[in-house]
């Protein structure tokens, strides 16, 4: 399961008038840690932004999947309700999750998660949807993990095998 954090970034823009004004601007980063979300804003920020920029807040969010649309620019937080059966209390569990979702207005973003949720199995609720102030949304993507890599580096197992190999020459060679 991805792990969401809300990453607020203070800088200054210029404003219509030419006059500069500070400004904090929300984004959701997806990241194995504080540390990874951290490092990945910087490196968004550092791509993204001119001139000086501030870190001011992580946090951690209880967002369980995003579903984005290019087509829009406002994102919406909808809670998903659905129960399940707990076998051994043989009781009913109500499971809420969150999910984030590119839309216009709320009747967009409500179509939009009922059409995405639409294959379960069980019925689910939309009991709330709520428009956030995140600017953008950045998912984790395999290409910035293959060039934060260095080279020189292999998997584990790789580097585990190939000392295998040699530990079974020098045997050999005894």
């Amino acid at each position: 399961m991805k792990t969401w954090y809300s990453c607020k970034v203070k800088h200054a823009v210029t404003t219509e008038d030419g006059r500069m004004k500070q400004v904090t601007d929300t984004f959701l980063v997806d990241g194995v840690s504080f540390t990874d979300a951290e490092k990945r804003i910087y490196e968004i920020s550092e791509r993204d932004i001119r001139g000086e920029f501030m870190i001011t807040n992580i946090a951690k969010t209880n967002i369980s999947e995003v579903i984005n649309y290019e087509d829009s620019e406002t994102w919406f937080k909808c809670k998903v309700a659905y129960v399940t059966i707990d076998e051994e209390a043989q009781k009913e569990k109500k499971i809420n999750n969150y999910f984030l979702v590119g839309a216009d207005n709320a009747k967009i973003a409500y179509d939009r998660i009922e059409d995405n949720l639409s294959s379960m199995m069980v019925p689910v609720e939309i009991p709330s949807i709520a428009q956030t102030t995140f600017v953008d949304v950045f998912p984790f993507n395999e290409e910035e993990l293959n060039q934060s890599v260095p080279d020189n580096f292999v998997p584990v197992n790789e580097a585990n095998n190939t000392i295998e190999e040699h530990q079974e020459k020098e045997q050999l060679q005894d």
